[in-house]
């Protein structure tokens, strides 16, 4: 077919079809000329609109114009492209505005990550050169350690002895007058860590029981029942006891009857040593029956003694006992203000029987100084108080003759006249009272003159004791002439010229401490066997027992809340307010003179009536404090002056104060069902520098809520139970507070961390003071004569509120267990006045006012409910109270000062060469 077609075409014929080959030739060509058209059209049109679109923007001028002109719709076209292209290059502008911030932030993050570079170093720096610190610390830690334990090892107990019970018997001294501790007392049996045991014979066990005064006997097994040194196992006692008078006159047994009852008993194991015999008297006529009667190497207590008998160092003089079985009334007793009484002195008494009369022989006075001195003075003695209140220069009222029969008495001894109470309304108009010794110098002490110096004290009569010979009650551990008048029978004419010349201070400070010394060793039962025992441990040098601390019976609680943050507590700027305690709390340092204390600190310790910084400022027979607690002066140390260390100091701010390096306090919050109210105070404790933990005090008998959750502060919170609802629980001695320094807040009080960090700080330079914030006095009611209590805003303050306030745990104890029980029975009664009688108690031992800090008057927290003190009777009461302390005391301790302690440097940045202390406003 193909060879046909060909040849059809060369021979320029028709095909089979009959079609000439021109036709089909110029239809070929038509369509190789569509082709091309299309592939123009297609090529050159779109590089024709490429070249327009390109070149449209730079004909500005129509000249330029590749189309020639144009009519109005394309005018408006072009419009529209030029806003397109403006918006174009504002885009394009920010679009190299933010490129350039871009670059610039790199080039900063550039430069702060070399900075994290170099403070990671920094950092590493810094821990490397903290751990070479924690290891230098800690090897100067040991190194201390090592020289302490040098220069002061730890000493372990020494091994108890126990006696045996059959004592090997040594020889009896040439006489008994010539007993003394080191012949005829066993000191193996009384160790220095026995404890001080002593057993005490039952008088009803022998014969001479049924002789005994009731009164005396019953006062006397009460006292020996709540004593904490007796005991039951006679085999490990220290010292024996038995009590064998005041006897009534017509059963008394006859001496050779005692004196074998004596012999007879169980541990007297020949001899008596390490026996004690107490003869109390109630009477002033109460006979010396004992005088008569071997007592071996047994030791005596009683109110009379002839210089024969006594021994000095090894009996003991005891005052009598009046108040055998009741306490004394406070009301009863007269203040001690006005110093200066109706007469300046008084004597009542009558002698019924003198060794001589100076009438039968008549010296001069020119034999007597030249030692010849008469045997009695007592004549003298009368005519020259005679002149004294016939010359009347002041008052003075002397009887030398009884109106009614006198009492029975020695011989030689001045008898007392009437009835007790009216001799002491006598003594209460009395500035000075005159006691005149038995005209027997043997009779070293009598009944008589003790009954006279007990009943001067109590009622605030200074003691005038006429013969220097005479030994007065306990006076080989008491300083008498703190609180008495000793002067030799022969300047009895230079009496009245003695005592007008005695100052009104130095009159107020005889009377206080004879006011204490009564108080303390004469007015109870329970005072003068404690007394007894105190002299004789005392004595052999064995210290006293731990007085108890209140044990604290734990409320379970559930704790574990998030404390919040308070702004208002927190929010301190840069202040540098002291270290949280990363580090689990740490007490108080522990008291270490337990066992030198009475042996090198006697006098100070038995005679400290106004002092704070002594042991035992009420009692020395009492038990002492336990060993972690300390005297308030505790923390002092010495530095070293000129070219020592130191001196540089730090601001106020940064430093602890005071020179005990390392110290915490105790928070003590007392509290009565107002659970949302104590949540947010101990929120507001969060994060307290120096808080050791917070004892809380449950005042109400109804548990907490068991389902409420206690905040966690960081420290431990004990809720304490009480057994009663009473304000004296804010002031019990807790086994738990185991700090010095005490924060005694209510559960409503709004401080500041700040203010508590200042407060505390302040009281770490005065440690025996109350350190507080909201400040209170006294004010004198002339129309009404009384005291009254005023809470206004004054800038004279005598009393700083315990609801927010520092003390010494020390003051606890003294509240609770010595401060006298009618004190704490009124703050009970009307569930009020704890505090008040607080700061009346430390006013009294230091004679020092509280001092405030801070310039705020009131600190309750805003909304909180209603306390106690917006009752209507608040005021009221706190005026009867204030008035009945005064009372108790007998006088107003509370003393007025316009000091405040206000840090004006506190929150202040100085730099590091400027002022670096307070001030004080």
């Amino acid at each position: 077919e193909l060879m046909t077609g060909y040849t059809m075409l060369r021979n320029g014929g028709v095909g089979n079809g009959g079609q000439p080959w021109v036709l089909r030739w110029s239809s070929r060509i038509r369509l190789t000329w569509l082709s091309f058209t299309l592939f123009v059209i297609l090529v050159f049109f779109p590089l024709i609109a490429h070249y327009y679109l390109t070149t449209i923007d730079d004909a500005d001028d129509a000249g330029k114009r590749i189309f020639g002109p144009r009519t109005g719709n394309e005018l408006c076209e072009v419009k529209h492209v030029q806003d397109l292209c403006r918006i174009r290059e504002s885009v394009s502008e920010e679009l190299l505005q933010l490129e350039a911030k871009r670059q610039e932030l790199n080039s900063e993050i550039a430069k702060l990550n070399l900075k994290i570079e170099a403070c990671k170093k920094s950092i590493e720096n810094a821990k490397q050169d903290l751990l070479q610190l924690k290891n230098v610390i800690s090897q100067t830690e040991h190194s201390y350690k090592e020289l302490m334990a040098q220069n002061q090892p730890k000493l372990s107990l020494p091994i108890r002895l126990l006696p045996d019970k059959d004592d090997v018997t040594f020889p009896l001294p040439k006489s008994n007058r010539n007993c003394r501790l080191h012949n005829c007392f066993d000191y193996s049996r009384c160790p220095l860590t026995s404890g001080f045991p002593v057993y005490v014979y039952n008088s009803d066990d022998y014969p001479f029981g049924s002789s005994l005064d009731p009164l005396i006997k019953q006062a006397f097994e009460a006292t020996v029942r709540t004593n904490v040194y007796v005991t039951e196992n006679a085999n490990i006692a220290c010292v024996y006891i038995i009590l064998v008078g005041e006897m009534q006159e017509p059963v008394m047994p006859k001496p050779t009857e005692l004196e074998q009852q004596l012999h007879s008993l169980p541990y007297w194991r020949t001899d008596g040593h390490n026996h004690l015999i107490i003869n109390l008297s109630r009477k002033s006529e109460t006979q010396n029956f004992i005088y008569n009667i071997s007592t071996g190497r047994a030791m005596i207590a009683q109110s009379t003694f002839y210089d024969a008998q006594y021994r000095p160092g090894f009996d003991i003089v005891v005052s009598p006992l009046v108040h055998a079985m009741s306490e004394p009334n406070f009301l009863e007793i007269p203040p001690q203000v006005p110093v200066k009484r109706k007469y300046l002195f008084s004597f009542q008494g009558e002698k019924i029987e003198s060794l001589r009369s100076s009438l039968q022989e008549v010296r001069s006075f020119e034999e007597e100084i030249e030692g010849n001195a008469p045997a009695d003075y007592d004549d003298r003695i009368i005519t020259t108080l005679k002149a004294v209140q016939d010359s009347k220069l002041d008052f003075v009222l002397v009887e030398f003759t009884c109106k009614n029969q006198p009492k029975a008495s020695l011989p030689t001894e001045w008898a007392l006249c009437g009835e007790r109470d009216d001799r002491l309304e006598l003594l209460k108009l009395s500035t000075f009272a005159l006691i005149i010794t038995p005209g027997d110098t043997h009779l070293v002490i009598s009944a008589g003159c003790t009954m006279r110096l007990f009943e001067a004290l109590e009622v605030g009569a200074i003691p005038v004791v006429l013969g220097e010979q005479v030994q007065l009650p306990y006076n080989d551990v008491i300083r008498w002439n703190e609180a008495a008048l000793i002067i030799p029978k022969p300047r009895i004419t230079e009496v009245h010229f003695l005592l007008r010349s005695i100052s009104d201070n130095d009159l107020l400070a005889m009377r206080r401490q004879g006011r204490f010394l009564w108080e303390t060793y004469f007015s109870t039962s329970d005072n003068v066997f404690s007394t007894v025992l105190a002299i004789i441990r005392t004595r052999i040098q064995i210290p006293a027992a731990p007085i108890r601390e209140e044990p604290s019976v734990e409320i379970p609680h559930r704790s574990g809340k998030a404390a919040g943050t308070d702004p208002n507590m927190a929010d301190n700027g840069d202040l540098d307010l002291g270290p949280v305690e990363t580090e689990p709390p740490y007490a108080s340092p522990k008291y270490l003179r337990n066992f030198t204390l009475t042996a090198m600190d006697i006098y100070r310790n038995w005679n400290s009536a106004p002092g704070p910084f002594h042991l035992f400022p009420y009692t020395p027979f009492d038990p002492v404090l336990p060993s972690e607690a300390k005297f308030l002066g505790s923390g002092t140390g010495f530095r070293p002056i000129g070219g020592g260390a130191g001196g540089s100091g730090k601001e106020f701010q940064a430093a602890l104060g005071g020179n005990v390096p390392r110290e915490q306090f105790t928070v003590v919050m007392l509290t009565y069902e107002r659970e949302e109210v104590l949540m947010n105070s101990l929120e507001r404790l969060n994060g307290l520098p120096y808080l050791n933990k917070v004892v809380v005090v449950w005042n109400s008998p109804k548990l907490p809520s068991e389902d409420l959750l206690w905040p966690d502060i960081g420290v431990p919170i004990m809720v304490v139970r009480t057994e009663k609802n009473s304000l004296n629980n804010r002031f019990l001695p807790w086994d738990e507070i185991e700090t010095e320094a005490i924060l005694s807040i209510d559960d409503d009080a709004h401080l500041r961390h700040d203010e508590i960090m200042f407060g505390f700080r302040v009281w770490r330079e005065a440690r025996d003071r109350i350190v507080g914030f909201p400040g209170r006095y006294h004010a004198w009611d002339i129309p009404h004569q009384s005291w009254l209590y005023n809470s206004n805003y004054s800038c004279e303050l005598s009393m700083v509120l315990t609801g927010a306030a520092f003390f010494h745990k020390y003051y606890a104890y003294l509240y609770s267990y010595v401060m006298p029980q009618a004190i704490r029975d009124m703050v009970d009664e009307y569930i009020n006045c704890e505090d008040i009688a607080m700061n009346f108690l430390v006013s009294h031992l230091t004679r020092k006012p509280p001092i405030k800090v801070t310039s705020r008057w009131t600190f309750r927290c805003p909304g909180c409910p209603q306390a106690l003190s917006h009752d209507d009777s608040h005021f009221h009461e706190r005026h009867k109270c204030i008035n009945f302390f005064v009372k108790v005391y007998g006088y107003m301790p509370l003393l007025y000062t316009q000091f405040r302690v206000d840090s004006v440097l506190f929150k202040t940045r100085l730099p590091h060469d400027k002022t670096k202390c307070f001030k004080f406003i």
